[in-house]
C-alpha cells in the first residue's frame, strides 16, 4: 500500500489521503472541481480562484509544465490544486518549470495521488464545501477542530485587486478603455489590446469621477473571485458608467451588473467551472462552447421588472449566462469570452463591444 503523507479533510469530515508536491503549506479554502481537460497554468493563476483549492477531474496534470505565456496573474489565483496523477517530467517546448516547481515559487501546496473522481461526487453531492489541507501526522479530529475554528473569509475582490492602476499599451491606438479590475484575467486585456485599446486598469474602489477623467471611450468590468453581494460600494459607479459609456461586464462583472440594475444573485450548488459548458446565444440562434468558472449566479426570475435583457442562458440548467440593457450600449456575460482556458468560440463579444465604441 502507499503510504500517504498529506491529506484533504471536509467539513463535513470526509478524508481524502494523497501524497503531497508543491509548497508543504497548510491551507483552508473551499474545494471545487475543474472539468478543463487542459489548462492548468491558467486556472492556477485566474484570480477568481482566489481563497479555492481546485480539484481537477482530468487525471494527469503536469504534463507540459509551465510556460512564460499562460499566466493569467503573476500575483494571485488558487489556493491550491489537487490531482490524481501529478506529471513530474513534462515534456513541451515552452515549458521553463515543472508544475512543482511553480507551486512551490507561489508558495501553493499541491496534493496527488488522491481518488479524484470521488471527490468530485462529494462535491457535486453536498455542493461546494470548505476544506483543509494537513500533514498526515495531523490527525483527523484535530485537522476538523481547526478547519471548523477558522472563519470563513470574504471581500475576496479587496485582496486581489491592484494596488494602483497602470496603463496597458497597444499599437496602432483607436480607443482607451477602462478596466475596472475585480480579479482581472490577462487574457481579457490582452483581447482589448489586440483590437486596438489602450486599457487602463484601475482598482474596484476607483469612483466615476476618476474614470471619467481618464477620457475613457468605454469601461469593461472584469472577472473576480467570491460573492457579488461583498462589494456593494461599486454598484453606484456602475449606474452612472452605464449611462456615459459604453461597457462590457464578464463573469463577476455580470453579477454587479446586474446587481445594479435590480436584478439579485444566489450561491449555485457547485457552480460552473471548465472549458466545456454549452450556452444558447438568443439572437445568433447559436450553442457556445464555453470557458466557466463562477460559484454564484444571476437569478433568472429577478431580471423580470427591470431594464435588462437576457441574452444567453446554460443550456444544461438554463441558468443566465448573459444580459444587455435595454436602453444604453451595455451588456455582459457570466462565462470567459477570452477562452484562457478553453474553446474561442465567444470571442466575437469583443467585435461587438469594439463596434460599440465606434458608434
Amino acid at each position: 500500500m502507499m503510504n500517504f503523507n498529506r491529506k484533504l479533510v471536509l467539513a463535513d469530515g470526509t478524508v481524502f489521503p494523497g501524497n503531497g508536491f508543491g509548497s508543504k503549506e497548510e491551507v483552508i479554502a473551499e474545494v471545487m472541481f475543474n472539468t478543463g481537460m487542459t489548462g492548468y497554468q491558467e486556472i492556477l493563476t485566474d484570480p477568481s480562484y482566489h481563497n479555492q483549492m481546485v480539484c481537477m477531474t482530468y487525471p494527469m496534470i503536469g504534463n507540459y509544465g509551465i510556460n512564460q505565456e499562460d499566466y493569467e496573474s503573476k500575483s494571485h489565483g488558487a489556493s491550491a490544486l489537487i490531482v490524481k496523477e501529478y506529471c513530474e517530467v513534462p515534456s513541451n517546448w515552452s515549458a521553463v518549470q515543472t508544475l512543482d516547481e511553480f507551486l512551490k515559487s507561489r508558495n501553493t501546496p499541491g496534493l496527488c495521488d488522491v481518488d479524484t473522481r470521488a471527490l468530485t461526487i462529494r462535491i457535486r453531492e453536498a455542493g461546494a464545501i470548505r476544506g483543509i489541507m494537513v500533514d498526515a501526522t495531523v490527525s483527523d479530529e484535530e485537522a476538523l477542530a481547526k478547519l471548523n475554528a477558522t472563519e470563513v473569509l470574504t471581500a475576496h475582490v479587496k485582496q486581489v485587486t491592484p494596488k494602483a492602476s497602470y496603463k496597458v499599451p497597444t499599437q496602432n491606438k483607436k480607443f482607451r478603455v477602462v478596466f475596472m479590475a475585480f480579479g482581472a484575467k490577462q487574457g481579457i486585456i490582452n483581447e482589448l489590446a489586440a483590437r486596438g485599446c489602450e486599457v487602463i486598469v484601475v482598482p474596484y474602489h476607483t469612483t466615476f469621477e476618476e474614470i471619467k477623467a481618464l477620457n475613457p471611450d468605454g469601461v469593461v468590468l472584469s472577472n473576480g473571485p467570491g460573492d457579488p453581494t461583498d462589494i456593494p460600494e461599486v454598484l453606484p459607479v456602475i449606474r452612472e458608467l452605464q449611462v456615459n459609456y459604453p461597457l462590457f461586464g464578464v463573469c463577476l462583472g455580470h453579477q454587479l451588473f446586474a446587481l445594479a440594475n435590480g436584478a439579485t444573485t444566489s450561491k449555485m450548488k457547485f457552480g460552473h467551472h471548465g472549458g466545456n459548458v454549452p450556452v444558447k446565444d438568443i439572437a445568433l440562434g447559436r450553442t457556445l462552447i464555453t470557458s466557466q468558472n463562477h460559484g454564484y449566479q444571476v437569478n433568472r426570475e429577478s431580471l423580470e421588472g427591470t431594464d435588462l435583457e437576457l441574452t444567453h442562458y446554460a443550456i444544461n440548467d438554463d441558468t443566465v449566462e448573459g444580459v444587455k440593457h435595454k436602453k444604453y450600449p451595455a451588456f455582459t456575460v457570466q462565462y470567459h469570452p477570452e477562452a484562457h482556458p478553453g474553446p474561442s468560440d465567444s470571442k466575437y463579444l469583443f467585435d461587438q463591444f469594439i463596434a460599440n465604441l465606434s458608434k
